[in-house]
């Protein structure tokens, strides 16, 4: 360590002054190197892995939510052309300047102290989701999955995504290749209590996310093919289970299998897909123009602003506003793959995974029911729906990436 304590000596490394760096006074520069150190001062200096901050993954993610806060509006201003109803977007701004909030506190400790102390994120929304079942939580079509908190709802099942993520990323970081059927039963333990107390909500939509974020982590993490074909199996029987269980509702199962039997609901429960399709089609190439749409403007598509957000998309601006936005999700989940690659460790590479998983399935799956091709599940699609537990997920899971792509250069000593 250099001795701070000689007059006008220069530290060899910026490590030697901790959070102040050498400088000379700008006011004498020009002489004497001698005469230059007696003036010599200490500045703050910025933490160096701010510089490596992946701003195209920024940018991605910010162009997807301006998008979303635009047919937010679209989806609720009401039918009054001149008397706008801005209540839903003021309040969704709110849920992106907290979830932007979010990310810079996420990004701002380094992701490496989560493997000890994740737990607790984990433990937590384990015990929000045991809470919410209880007379504590509201019910709201059939399903007992929010807190009411005076204007605002809260969905631990959400949060709980990214509990899970950085649990089994943990749990699998540092065992050897290929993973141990022990371990893989322990990544899945970490699973399965969550996703039970989701199920007793019940909320099968929201428990299938879980299942695609398992699935990427423990191929990433090195599951034999024999231990992926039975989680499958094993997966596909629970599915069929709940479905002719007493744990849906008639019109909650309806729901799931709709799109297997299309066009035989149009004043039932094939009313939303049906509907959701429509507005799709008309869209055309170009849309029929932004607050322009007939099934957006007059509210006929049920939940538009929330799980069916994409058919407000591509009514009003078309094929080329709905490539737009699948364009930008590529480029974040090209981003957070890239920071997967590159990430410092396995639990960095992992929590990417994870981030990358849970953002592919529930893309696929909002888009896909309301094409037809996937069940009705009412997953919201991230940095687009309306909703503060789902936006405020997407930034978080954004700070997570950053987190692990600015430390990239870390090593552990240095962390």
């Amino acid at each position: 360590m250099t001795d701070l304590s000689v007059p006008g000596r220069r530290p060899r490394r910026w490590r030697d002054v901790g959070p102040w760096t050498w400088d000379a006074d700008p006011t004498v520069r020009g002489r004497g190197r001698s005469e230059r150190r007696d003036v010599s001062i200490f500045r703050p200096r910025v933490d160096p892995v701010w510089r490596h901050v992946d701003l195209l993954l920024l940018l991605s993610a910010a162009g997807i939510s301006a998008l979303g806060a635009l047919m937010v509006l679209s989806s609720t201003r009401g039918t009054d052309p001149d008397s706008y109803d801005v209540s839903y977007l003021q309040r969704q701004l709110v849920f992106i300047g907290i979830g932007v909030a979010c990310m810079v506190l996420v990004a701002s400790v380094d992701y490496r102290r989560l493997r000890d102390r994740g737990w607790l994120g984990y433990l937590l929304t384990v015990l929000l989701l045991v809470l919410v079942l209880s007379p504590l939580g509201t019910e709201r079509s059939g399903t007992q999955a929010w807190f009411q908190i005076g204007a605002f709802q809260l969905q631990p099942a959400e949060l709980a995504k990214l509990g899970v993520v950085v649990a089994m990323s943990a749990v699998l970081a540092s065992r050897d290749l290929p993973l141990q059927a022990r371990w893989v039963g322990v990544a899945l333990g970490v699973l399965a209590i969550p996703m039970g107390l989701i199920l007793a909500q019940p909320d099968v939509g929201t428990a299938l996310v879980f299942v695609g974020i398992a699935i990427g982590i423990l191929l990433v993490a090195g599951v034999e093919i024999r231990h992926l074909v039975v989680i499958v199996a094993v997966g596909i029987l629970a599915v069929v289970w709940v479905l002719n269980s007493q744990m849906l509702e008639d019109y909650q199962r309806a729901r799931l299998t709709t799109f297997l039997d299309q066009g035989s609901g149009d004043d039932g429960d094939g009313y939303n897909l049906d509907q959701a399709m429509i507005a799709v089609g008309s869209g055309g190439p170009d849309g029929r123009g932004l607050f322009n749409g007939t099934q957006t403007r007059l509210g006929i598509v049920p939940e538009q602003h929330t799980d069916f957000i994409f058919t407000a998309l591509g009514e009003e601006l078309g094929f080329a506003g709905s490539a737009t936005m699948l364009g930008l999700f590529f480029v974040l989940c090209w981003r957070t793959w890239r920071t997967a690659q590159l990430a410092r460790d396995r639990f960095g590479m992992l929590l990417c995974v994870g981030v990358l998983s849970m953002l592919v399935f529930q893309v696929f799956q909002n888009v896909g029911m309301t094409l037809g091709i996937m069940p009705i599940t009412g997953i919201p699609l991230p940095f687009m729906s309306y909703g503060g537990s789902s936006t405020l997920t997407a930034w978080i899971a954004v700070g997570l990436v950053l987190n692990v792509h600015m430390r990239r250069f870390r090593s552990t000593a240095s962390s």
